[in-house]
């Protein structure tokens, strides 16, 4: 699509937003609705197209992708109404008599990009809570997941007018295209890189946006750690996805008193997991291109790697790894791994630990094992990160009662259900000053009785 085609598309969403088309909740009830339908309609397509690009199974596609989109899309029909209310708050003595509201109103027209690690999930949850919101959506998913792309696509032309929602296919040329345009609101999901790119665009039009980055997200062990529990979790939500979660453990940060036995529990529990032929495992997907397949290889130091390690270029399979001895310093260290590679780090003690990170930029998540009350709630207390758990990982952002997002390096703002509905939403502070009663205290003249007063008020 050209940046004229492009340009005109938003002149016919704006248009239409300004009708008042997308203001009444029954308008925005019936569009989350059709979504639901389309999407169990087509579960099937959008697995299909989740394992030709990303080789992700049926189950961890559910699992991951449309099943949490369901979980969004129930969650906002239930609660929409309620989000969508004026609330009535306090209104101090001084302006007697009235009445104050906030009056939850759309943004207008928004455009939200989405990644190609969790192509359906991260493109469908921001339009729902967009949609929930009142605001017309212009979508752009990735290119680099161009099937899933498709049935997005496919999808959103079933259910929606483009003057309501509209998907923009492409790459480079359509995301700058984009970019140059005045959006109301802009929700980016991807890279640092390009997020930082997305905001200087933004700044042009003083344009509102959340991004939600990266990081490399620490994974802190303690002594007092359940090892073979922790290993068992850690596992999984390192190699969900072959690595490429935004959220996944990015190292392991543990007491040196319980490395080795903790390696031995990780490598046990890779085997149990994934076969001890991961690259012929059916459930364990693939690197979604040549060029990040090679980015993750070089970021390997081989006489490092204590378990795994095995490639399969034609396939673009990484078979789980674990690398021993690494340092801060060390390549993998300086950048998201974003692949199933797994460093582990030692620490002396609980405040070397917790000085180290606070070197480091925020994260976008940060995991604890531990046994201990006081250590999670010292790490959590004084360590600055996007969101995280104790004794688990990943699945703080599997709920619509948390927001989520990131903190600092690792992105601003947040959703998923009212956090997501909040994100879309600006809040109208409204007096509603009645007419009966006028108090003259605050017209000139000014009289010594109307400053005693005025103080009375406003203690």
């Amino acid at each position: 699509m050209t940046e004229q085609e492009i340009l005109q598309l938003i002149r016919k969403q704006k248009t239409y937003y300004y009708s008042g088309a997308t203001l009444p909740i029954s308008k925005r009830l019936s569009a989350l609705k059709k979504l639901q339908v389309s999407i169990k309609n087509h579960k099937e397509d959008i697995h299909r197209a989740l394992f030709q690009d990303l080789g992700k199974s049926c189950f961890e596609s559910y699992m991951c992708e449309t099943g949490l989109t369901l979980s969004e899309l129930s969650y906002m029909i239930r609660h929409l109404r309620g989000f969508a209310k004026d609330k009535r708050v306090p209104t101090s003595l001084s302006q007697f008599p009235s009445r104050s509201v906030r009056k939850p109103s759309p943004y207008g027209t928004v455009l939200v990009m989405s990644p190609w690690n969790y192509p359906f999930l991260l493109s469908m949850e921001p339009l729902i809570d967009a949609l929930a919101a009142g605001n017309t959506v212009i979508l752009k998913p990735s290119a680099y997941s161009p099937h899933t792309s498709l049935i997005i696509e496919h999808i959103i032309r079933e259910c929606f007018d483009p003057s309501y929602v509209a998907v923009i296919t492409g790459g480079h040329n359509e995301n700058a295209a984009l970019l140059n345009q005045h959006f109301d609101y802009i929700f980016f999901t991807g890279s640092q890189h390009v997020g930082k790119e997305v905001l200087k665009k933004a700044s042009v039009f003083l344009t509102p946006v959340t991004l939600e980055l990266g990081g490399k997200s620490p994974c802190i062990v303690d002594e007092t750690a359940d090892l073979k529990l922790a290993a068992k979790r850690i596992v999984f939500g390192k190699f969900l996805n072959c690595g490429q979660t935004c959220v996944a453990p990015d190292y392991i940060y543990c007491d040196k008193k319980v490395k080795d036995q903790l390696i031995r529990q990780l490598i046990l529990q890779i085997q149990k997991q994934f076969s001890e032929q991961p690259l012929k495992n059916t459930n364990y997907g693939k690197i979604i291109n040549k060029k990040h397949f090679e980015r993750i290889l070089n970021l390997i130091e081989p006489s490092k790697i204590i378990y795994g390690g095995e490639s399969d270029p034609a396939a673009l399979k990484i078979a789980p790894s674990i690398m021993d001895s690494v340092t801060f310093e060390d390549s993998i260290m300086q950048e998201e791994i974003f692949g199933p590679v797994l460093p582990v780090l030692t620490y002396e003690s609980m405040d070397q630990a917790i000085h180290r990170l606070h070197s480091m930029p925020h994260p976008l998540a940060l995991y604890i094992f531990t046994s201990s009350k006081e250590s999670a709630h010292r790490v959590f207390s004084h360590v600055g990160f996007g969101g995280g758990c104790v004794n688990d990982v990943v699945i703080h952002l599997a709920t619509s009662e948390m927001g989520f997002g990131g903190f600092g390096e690792s992105g601003m703002g947040s959703y998923h259900g009212k956090a997501g509905f909040d994100t879309f939403t600006h809040y109208k502070s409204i007096v509603n000053k009645k007419t009966w009663l006028d108090l003259p205290m605050r017209y000139q003249p000014y009289t010594s009785l109307h400053k005693k007063i005025i103080r009375m008020f406003l203690k």
